[in-house]
This record gives C-alpha cells, sequence and structure tokens, in this order.
C-alpha cells in the first residue's frame, strides 16, 4: 500500500535523525522516543507556523485539511498567521467562486475547506456528522419519521433557496407537522452535506448562516472513492506525528486503529516520552527541537488546539483548563516557543484598535518585544485604517 500523501512542505534542513536501531535487512528493533519539545516543532512545522510560507489560500486548506469556522472571521487570521502576504480578498473570491466552503465535517463542526475536499471529505465523515443523532431530546423526537421522505422534501426546499435553519425547520413543519420544527432541521443538517453559503464568512460582511446542499452549490456529486487511509495520511502530514487517539479525536472517527495498522509499513513508528506510540509519514518534516519558534498569534478555535487527544506538546494542563471551557468557547490564543502561553482579542473604540494581549505568565523582555512587533502587524491586517496599541493585562 504505497502512499501518495505529500506534506507539502520540504523536509527542515535542521531535521532530527530518527536513532532507529536496525539489524540486516533494514529491521527495526528499537523505536525512537520523541521529545515533547521534538513533537512540537514537527507540528508547528506541519501547521506553517515556523515560518510563514508562499503558499495560495487554497493550497493552505488543502494542507491543513481545513480550517475549523464555526465562527466566520477566524479562519483569516488563521491563514495570516501561516501565510506571507495573505490577504482577505484571496479567501474571499474562494468562497465567492464556489472554489471552497464551509461545512460541518471533523467532530461535526463547520471547517472551511477547499470544494475538492468538500466532496472527498464529507462521505468520509459522515458518521462524525452525525453521531448522537438519535442520543438527544431533539434526536428521539424522530424516532419513527420517515427519513427518505424527510430529505426529498428537504432537498426541494434547499435548492429551492437557501434558508436559515429555522426558516428550513418551519418550512419541514409544514409537511410533517408532527414533528418539532428545531429536531426536523437538525436532522437534516445531520444527514444531508449542508453548506453555509454566502455572504456568511466573507471579510468585513456580515450574513445569517444560510445553507444549501453541497451537491446543488457546487454542482457536482460527493465521491463515492474516498478513502480513509488518505484522511488519515493527510491528517499526519498536517498534524503528526500522533497516536490513533488524537487521530480519533480530530476526525470524530472511531476505530482508525485498524486502518493505521494497514497503513504501518509505509510509516514511521515513535514513542513519545510516555511510552505511546505515536505515527508519522517518512519524509515529514521533523525538525530538531532546538529549533527556534517565532511568536504567534492563533485565532479562536484553531486546529492546533483541538485536534489531538493528548495536547501536552502544545499547552500545559493548567492552561488547558483555562482555555477548555463548559461553554465550548475556543479563546485567541498566542504561541510563545511554540506553546500556549496567553489569549489576546482586539478592542475596537471609533478610529482606535487595541490589541489586548493576556499572558498566563511573566513573558521575558525578548517574547514581550516579539509580541509586541508580531501584534503590530495584527493590528495592520485587521484594522488597516485605525490607530493602534498593545496592552498587556497582568499576568496570571
Amino acid at each position: 500500500m504505497a502512499l501518495a500523501v505529500s506534506t507539502g512542505l520540504a523536509p527542515s534542513a535542521a531535521a532530527a535523525p530518527d536513532p532507529l536501531s536496525a539489524t540486516p535487512g533494514n529491521v527495526p528493533v528499537m523505536t525512537a522516543v520523541l521529545s515533547s519539545r521534538a513533537r512540537n516543532r514537527a507540528l508547528l512545522a506541519r501547521q506553517l507556523l515556523l515560518r510563514r510560507h508562499e503558499l495560495t489560500a487554497a493550497g493552505a486548506l488543502e494542507h491543513l485539511v481545513g480550517l475549523q469556522a464555526q465562527a466566520p472571521m477566524p479562519p483569516y487570521t488563521g491563514l495570516w498567521t501561516r501565510l506571507r502576504g495573505f490577504q482577505p480578498d484571496e479567501l474571499v473570491e474562494l468562497l465567492t467562486g464556489r472554489a471552497a466552503v464551509r461545512i460541518a465535517l471533523m467532530r461535526s463542526t463547520v471547517h472551511l475547506v477547499t470544494a475538492r475536499d468538500c466532496v472527498t471529505l464529507r462521505p468520509l465523515l459522515q458518521p462524525a456528522v452525525q453521531l448522537g443523532l438519535y442520543s438527544t431530546p431533539a434526536g428521539r423526537a424522530m424516532a419513527g419519521v420517515d427519513v427518505d421522505k424527510l430529505l426529498a422534501v428537504a432537498r426541494e426546499l434547499l435548492d429551492e433557496r437557501p434558508r436559515t435553519t429555522a426558516e428550513l425547520g418551519a418550512a419541514l413543519r409544514e409537511r410533517f407537522p408532527d414533528r418539532p420544527a428545531e429536531s426536523l432541521a437538525r436532522h437534516v443538517r445531520g444527514l444531508l452535506p449542508l453548506v453555509q453559503v454566502p455572504p456568511r464568512g466573507l471579510w468585513g460582511r456580515s450574513g445569517q448562516a444560510r445553507c444549501t446542499t453541497a451537491e446543488t452549490w457546487l454542482g457536482e456529486p460527493l465521491s463515492r472513492t474516498s478513502s480513509l487511509d488518505t484522511l488519515v495520511t493527510r491528517y499526519l502530514a498536517a498534524f503528526g506525528p500522533a497516536s490513533v487517539l488524537d487521530i480519533q479525536k480530530w476526525s470524530g472517527l472511531t476505530k482508525l486503529g485498524e486502518i493505521v495498522e494497514a497503513l504501518r509499513p509505509e510509516l514511521r513508528a515513535f514513542r513519545d516520552e510516555q511510552g505511546r506510540e505515536l505515527f508519522d509519514l517518512p519524509d515529514a518534516p521533523r525538525p530538531g527541537p532546538e529549533t527556534s519558534a517565532p511568536p504567534r498569534f492563533l485565532p479562536e478555535f484553531d486546529n492546533l488546539l483541538l485536534s489531538h487527544a493528548d495536547r501536552e506538546h502544545i499547552l500545559t494542563e493548567e492552561h488547558r483548563k483555562r482555555l477548555f471551557t463548559k461553554n465550548g468557547l475556543i479563546p485567541a490564543t498566542i504561541l510563545v516557543n511554540g506553546t500556549v502561553r496567553g489569549t489576546w482579542k482586539i478592542e475596537r473604540a471609533k478610529q482606535a484598535a487595541t490589541l489586548v494581549i493576556q499572558p498566563f505568565c511573566t513573558l521575558s523582555k525578548k517574547d514581550t518585544s516579539g509580541l509586541v512587533a508580531e501584534g503590530g502587524r495584527l493590528l495592520r491586517f485587521t484594522a488597516p485604517e485605525a490607530d493602534h496599541d498593545v496592552r498587556f493585562t497582568p499576568a496570571g
């Protein structure tokens, strides 16, 4: 089984050798141990965060296997912090030209992906999207419904015009009066590939989340030949080295151990410092742990924080508890020396835009200066016409 997935990145010149002992015939007898720092640098390289890259927005979206996008604007910052010279109009053109879409994918959350990835990924991730569909009161209210009829009516309504969830639910209830409107709409959202259409997600504009089917919007059917092998290897290209549990956490799918096991001959195997087995693509960049990592500003819901079961190489457990709260909102964060060290937000007042940085711990003068410089660039990107200021709140 040959791997046909490219990382899209050249191997790092500072890549550390993999200390595998081998017997004649190159049969490994000892698995290399990756330190938390080495794994962190590998992840940052895959996530385009060690340096800004000369990729198109579409190329970055495909390399990263999409950007999480519950809120409309975070993907713009996510691309800006990773790409050299990125401008919002590039992503706007992808969305209005139907070359990129917003659709529920991994973990049943809205992601921004290219049209090509939409038609190939959604069939693979359908089980994750509809997971728990019948486990809530809204889902149980749909017991016994004629699903084929429901979906046929929904397609007819959505082909007529894109609709909000409330509009879709109300229209469906006219045909299914014994079912709650909210449950009807939720059921359709879990079973049909619905994309959010512009102006939702356009820079500098606002709009309700109106949906239609991916097939109608893109003018092509979903793929019938998508492979879970490719899904796994693409994850490793963007997030590896990683464990089976990491891949399952990212995707929302289960029982992927069988897929990884079948791919094992084509993968590299490592252990982390706790002895957990990690997998990676053989030629993917793994910079040495001494590689420097510049300060970076990540947007809300960035996949760097949401795509692993074990996040110790990205943030401490103490900081994880501060970020991952019960309300499900993940704030925008700062990376200092490759790990999460605080949060940020931009406050606007008249013609002023102030970047407010809340560090979790005391920062060095060098790190503070680096954040001020990078923060100035962020303000020029997000609020080019405003007066700018960077302010730090007390650490802690």
